[in-house]
């Protein structure tokens, strides 16, 4: 027991957004900015907006209408939206260099780039009717962020924009919601050109990350452990990790061992001079009930929505007994697929049912050093994955 706490706490210790750079005195100045910040010091233009979902969450959106190679055009470019992960933010696809960041990459490459944010990160922490102090604000799992919060955002790029379509990139969670919103609206799938997936995650029934022990504890034993509002981290760890470790010379191995816990390691294709960007920035955060939906996964194996925990609860919500099952052979989006040899949290045997389930798979690439976190940081990522994805948008530019 004691092990399974140290792991979810070490999972959270890394704090949330600008949680410990107090005392780590970062050198890169991204690592205090906020996105539109980060996106201004690179010399690209940024536009900032709040999107609000049906049951009241206010998302912080951000875009990057056009790069610094060819800003001389402002005609209407084809839309490209970027949706980052479990326990991440907008930050992920602009954390590097502008020759190794998604959205950068793809700005430069002629696209109107969207980031999104997830309700309850860093960016996405207000409901016009709940107090972020409620347990009522934080009664949400990714079922709600496919539902509400990728229906309203996509809505509104793309009466911003005037387009009719766009494309939609996914990391780990962000595809998720992707494969629940797209196979459940038929609707909005029809208004996404391609769906492009990095380190997919549908089922983690053979998950080797440590994450999936959290699926150990019971679900009432997992509210009193963790709450019933914000992930946030155990204190001490925090402070361990943060004062008596982290700032020691072993920092950089230390803290990507930390950051890398539930995903897996690659050292060698890690920038560890932007180590202090990764880490001031992540994780940006979540609901407790979202981590217990990832260990009810975990346990069950399945893809389907939040268990309630007792058949009224599930009537009540689902109007069945059971929480209902979500169908991937509905989702009919063309899809791009890329996986990692070395990820823990998307293993090969997930992927393979994933991808048999699928109806519409345009590509696969298997990295076989590649773990979970390598798609969005990797120093190779560009020549491995990003490259290809621009190649690909750029068949379909209409």
């Amino acid at each position: 027991m004691w092990l399974l706490l140290t792991v979810a706490s070490l999972i959270s210790a890394l704090g949330t957004t600008h949680g410990f750079f107090g005392h780590l005195n970062p050198e890169s100045p991204e690592a205090t900015m906020n996105v539109s910040q980060m996106i201004s010091y690179w010399g690209y233009p940024s536009e900032e907006y709040e999107v609000v979902t049906k049951d009241g969450y206010i998302l912080e959106i951000y875009r990057i209408p056009y790069g610094k190679k060819n800003a001389e055009y402002r005609g209407q470019r084809p839309v490209v939206f970027l949706q980052h992960g479990l326990l991440a933010s907008a930050t992920n696809w602009i954390a590097n260099l502008p020759n190794n960041s998604l959205g950068f990459l793809l700005a430069d490459a002629g696209y109107d780039v969207w980031l999104g944010n997830s309700r309850g990160n860093t960016w996405a922490r207000r409901n016009i009717y709940y107090s972020t102090d409620s347990a009522e604000f934080w009664a949400f799992s990714f079922d709600e962020m496919a539902k509400y919060d990728i229906p309203a955002t996509l809505d509104f790029i793309l009466k911003k924009t005037g387009q009719e379509k766009l494309h939609y990139v996914g990391h780990s969670q962000g595809t998720t919601i992707g494969f629940i919103a797209f196979s459940t609206n038929p609707n909005l799938a029809k208004r996404i050109k391609a769906f492009y997936a990095l380190a997919p995650v549908a089922t983690v029934k053979y998950s080797e990350s440590p994450l999936r022990k959290l699926s150990i504890i019971p679900s009432f034993l997992f509210k009193i452990i963790f709450g019933d509002k914000a992930f946030y981290p155990h204190r001490y760890f925090y402070d361990v990790l943060a004062t008596d470790l982290c700032s020691q010379d072993i920092l950089e191995a230390l803290c990507s061992n930390a950051l890398f816990l539930i995903c897996g390691f690659d050292h060698k294709n890690l920038n560890t001079s932007r180590l202090d960007v990764y880490l001031s920035h992540n994780p940006a955060g979540t609901s407790v009930q979202n981590m217990l939906h990832w260990s009810q996964a975990a346990k069950s194996g399945k893809f389907q929505a939040f268990n309630w925990r007792n058949p009224v609860q599930n009537i009540m919500h689902y109007h069945q007994p059971t929480p209902p099952e979500y169908h991937l052979t509905n989702m009919n989006v063309p899809i791009a697929v890329w996986t990692g040899g070395n990820d823990w949290l998307t293993v090969p045997h997930d992927v393979d049912l994933l991808l048999s389930k699928l109806p519409n798979v345009i590509y696969h690439k298997k990295i076989p050093i590649y773990n979970h976190l390598d798609f969005i940081w990797a120093m190779d990522a560009p020549r491995e994955v990003y490259n290809e994805i621009i190649s690909m948008m750029g068949k379909d530019k209409n």
